[in-house]
């Protein structure tokens, strides 16, 4: 699901002298957990430097929201090229761009040096970059997440590795869950031992789903299609054999795995309703992550308008069924100096930095719709038109490519084929 960086195979890696840890400020203080915001990706705007990245910057920080990078991969380096020799260029600069557009920073360790794997020590083969670490490497691996929590000390949120990659038993046709829970465990003891206060989570599953049964079972079933077991025996094991655990990760789309045989786009968003509930119900009611999350077929031949709306009523989706934390895979592009290129999806655009629609819906949700808010049950009179509500703020969002009606909260509103509008409640 995620962009490998653009670096050919076999790229000898230049250690640089070792560098102090940059200054940064502390994170904006936050009465409610924000419940939204994104992952840095290979292309982002510490890549543009100037005025690209002042303006993405100013769409970032207007609510403080949260931001997640990669330590390796998704635009950073090789964090550790050679047994403890560390080059944290790139990750210096993502940070400190977080740091900049005032993010609650994240950081998911993943990937792993190829000396962990197999590979050739100062060398990076980015072809391998989804394999996993050796299990004689685990130690090491848990010693460069507590390197990385040393060097960021504002960083107090840890996704343990991402959707299993490298984990798949083969043979055994299901995920190697007992090899990432080693991992895993190791990794939790490196990062309480540096600071007892951050919060680590996994097992950062990437849920699937199939259309039909086909003659399998499945705990998680609705009309949206039928859940893998695997995906769910693989978060049942971490449940039960985690060393502890701050919070739950799981990642899915609401596409099924046979390309367009689901129901219409908004009723899939059901599935991830339905797993949020359960991830809650089995884990002791542990705080549920989505690390990623997708809403539209390979093809993506959408036009934006629909595209927005689908990830809008997702957000919603989310908001209701008490996820605390959803994050949106960034598809940011290349600043290629032209003003007219496509960048379906993206926050900022990438030759200007000017905003573009998504911002304004994420902003929106952190600043309405964080994880404690209280939301209001509010029906539209027109069931194709979908409402979030709280106290001060609803939005709605038109799930058809045809103009709609209706009443909402008492009031009437029209809306354009899959528009989303914001609408104060009174006595806000």
């Amino acid at each position: 699901m995620a962009v490998k960086p653009d670096i050919p195979r076999g790229q000898v890696a230049t250690i640089p002298p070792p560098q102090a840890a940059p200054v940064l400020e502390p994170p904006p203080s936050v009465d409610e957990w924000p419940r939204w915001g994104i992952t840095h990706t290979e292309f982002s705007a510490d890549n543009s430097g100037g005025e690209i990245s002042d303006a993405a910057a100013h769409v970032l920080s207007r609510v403080p929201m949260l931001q997640n990078q990669h330590i390796m991969g998704w635009g950073a380096s090789n964090p550790e090229p050679e047994p403890g020799k560390n080059d944290f260029r790139d990750l210096d600069r993502r940070i400190q761009f977080m740091a900049r557009s005032k993010a609650i920073p994240i950081v998911t360790l993943c990937c792993a040096p190829d000396w962990m794997k197999g590979g050739t020590s100062g060398r990076t083969d980015w072809t391998q970059l989804e394999t996993a670490p050796r299990r004689e490497h685990f130690d090491d691996y848990a010693k460069l997440a507590a390197t990385v929590a040393k060097r960021y000390p504002t960083v107090k949120h840890y996704m343990v590795w991402n959707e299993l990659k490298g984990f798949w038993n083969q043979a055994q046709n299901r995920w190697d869950i007992e090899g990432y829970t080693e991992l895993y465990n190791k990794v939790y003891d490196a990062l309480k031992a540096v600071n007892k206060d951050i919060k680590v989570g996994g097992p950062y599953v990437s849920v699937g789903s199939s259309s039909t049964a086909n003659g399998r079972t499945s705990e998680i079933q609705g009309p949206w299609g039928i859940v893998d077991q695997r995906d769910l025996d693989a978060v049942s094991y971490w449940i039960k054999n985690k060393k502890g655990a701050d919070f739950i990760i799981v990642d899915g789309a609401s596409v099924t795995k046979e390309a367009g045989a689901y129901p219409d786009e908004f009723t899939a968003l059901g599935k991830f309703g339905a797993i949020t509930k359960w991830l809650r119900e089995k884990s002791g009611d542990l705080p549920v992550w989505w690390a990623e999350w997708y809403v539209e077929p390979n093809s993506r031949d959408w036009a934006e308008d629909r595209r927005i709306a689908v990830q809008t009523a997702a957000m919603m989706e989310f908001a209701s069924s008490g996820a605390t934390t959803s994050l949106y895979w960034s598809p940011q592009r290349k600043d290629t100096g032209g003003d007219q290129e496509e960048c379906q999806g993206c926050l900022w655009h990438p030759s200007s930095g000017a905003e573009l629609p998504m911002a304004g819906i994420m902003s929106g949700f952190v600043k309405w719709f964080p994880a404690d808010v209280k939301l209001e049950t509010v029906t539209s009179s027109d069931p194709k038109v979908r409402v979030l509500a709280q106290a001060r703020q609803l939005v709605m969002v038109n799930t058809t490519n045809a103009a709609v009606t209706t009443t909402v909260d008492g009031k009437q509103f029209q809306l354009k084929p899959y528009e989303v509008k914001w609408s104060a409640r009174d006595g806000a």
